[in-house]
């Protein structure tokens, strides 16, 4: 899929899986996970809805709902992001299209998360999660992640 298209979340919709690497942070122990994405639209296509599940050694670990809506300028989006740490918005965080990754900017009074969507390959797309303690000025890699479509993956 072309991610210069106007909406690059359309690019994140579908089914996807993925192997992960979690780092050890202060919510837990790090290690190999694998992440299961399913991503639609939905309210006359104006908001995209994402649910996250992640499996560690076979069972469940992380899940997380995120809403992304696309804002009126070309380029800038918003996400609201819970998840099953208690993370609960009291804003959107704002993001931003460069033209080659899609990155948002999470705060709260846990620190800032980065999260950065790449698109490498057709039916490929590529997550990275950053957090920050110290107002943006040292970024830690909470997670690394690689998914493909299921239609372009045999069956697990």
């Amino acid at each position: 899929m072309d991610v210069l298209a106007a909406n690059v979340l359309v690019a994140l919709a579908g089914e996807w899986v993925g192997d992960e690497t979690i780092a050890t942070t202060r919510w837990g122990q790090g290690g190999p996970a694998v992440g299961r994405v399913s991503a639609c639209f939905d309210l006359g296509g104006k908001v995209l809805l994402l649910d996250y599940r992640e499996e560690r050694d076979g069972k469940p670990a992380l899940q997380a709902h995120a809403v992304f809506v696309a804002g009126q300028e070309p380029g800038e989006y918003a996400l609201y992001w819970f998840d099953s740490y208690g993370f609960t918005p009291t804003q959107p965080a704002m993001g931003h299209w460069d033209g080659k990754r899609l990155v948002f900017l999470r705060s709260s009074q846990r620190g800032q998360t980065r999260h950065i969507y790449e698109w490498p390959v057709d039916g490929v797309y590529r997550l990275v999660l950053e957090s920050s303690f110290d107002g943006g000025v040292n970024w830690e890699r909470v997670m690394d992640g690689e998914y493909r479509r299921m239609d372009d993956v045999s069956p697990l």
